[in-house]
């Protein structure tokens, strides 16, 4: 084990968005026997800051599911893929005319930039992108789709994420990546990005083999990561799909699942 790649929420912290203290030590030791340790996220680095000190995250991170790595240290990038321009438009504009009432938002330049439509503020609450609605502000449409995109948000006052995400594929529309993260929307990336490609581009660059990752996770964007790493570890309750894709099931992330595994592993080392 020489990199650990841990989802966040559902995964790494418990159900009330926290590091616990035995997660926090099982983190310490792995970075102390030089493991590195990276969190692999469909959050922003306005997410990943509001839990980095209790994880003592200071490295590389992964944001916006594999679109891009970003240095919580100095804001460096590693890479950042974006969606064009005509891409998101092209997808907005089918998924509109087929429902109705949709809501969109983007996330730009290194992820520090949120651009919302008007009416999104409305319906988000803090911890879906972990800052204030207040703060989203709102524009047309059209500045939504504007610009080149880390990742587009797409979400709908009553109709749950599953639902959008499967008229998404009905549409069979190419030229994009879409997931689901838990998180109350869909998350459209560009073509071919997953935690995974993100996971094998930063792990070219630190030097580390795929067969030497664990990877941790819970949700459907993390089954090509899990099935990537050298050790895939889903978190119990996961959906089959999870669960299928993971060399190994742990205890929840209520159980200090993570933990469990991560001491077992550096025991064993």
């Amino acid at each position: 084990m020489r990199l650990i790649a841990t989802d966040l929420d559902g995964t790494l912290l418990d159900s009330a968005s926290a590091v616990t203290p035995r997660t926090r030590r099982a983190l310490d030791a792995a970075r102390a026997r030089g493991v590195h340790v990276v969190p692999v996220t469909a959050r922003q680095p306005i997410g990943l800051r509001a839990i980095a000190a209790e994880a003592g995250f200071t490295d590389w991170a992964l944001c916006g599911n594999g679109a891009y790595a970003t240095n919580l240290s100095d804001g460096r990038l590693l890479f950042a893929e974006e969606l064009p321009p005509e891409t998101i438009r092209t997808l907005a504009e089918a998924l509109r005319a087929s429902i109705p009432g949709l809501l969109f938002a983007s996330v730009r330049e290194g992820g520090e930039t949120f651009v919302a439509e008007h009416g999104y503020a409305e319906i988000a609450d803090y911890a879906d992108h972990k800052h204030h609605p207040h703060s989203m502000g709102g524009v047309p449409i059209d500045d939504v789709l504007a610009a080149p995109t880390l990742k587009l948000v797409i979400r709908h006052p009553e109709l749950a994420p599953t639902v959008l995400f499967e008229r998404l594929q009905e549409l069979e529309l190419a030229g994009f990546e879409a997931t689901l993260s838990g998180a109350p929307f869909v998350e459209v990336m560009a073509e071919g990005v997953t935690k995974a490609t993100g996971l094998a581009r930063l792990c070219e660059h630190l030097g580390v083999s795929q067969s030497d990752v664990v990877a941790f996770g819970d949700a459907l964007n993390d089954v090509e990561m899990l099935r990537w790493a050298g050790h895939g570890v889903a978190m119990s309750g996961s959906a089959d799909i999870v669960l299928d894709a993971a060399d190994e099931v742990a205890a929840s992330n209520d159980d200090d699942g993570v933990a469990r595994v991560i001491e077992r592993m550096l025991t064993q080392a």
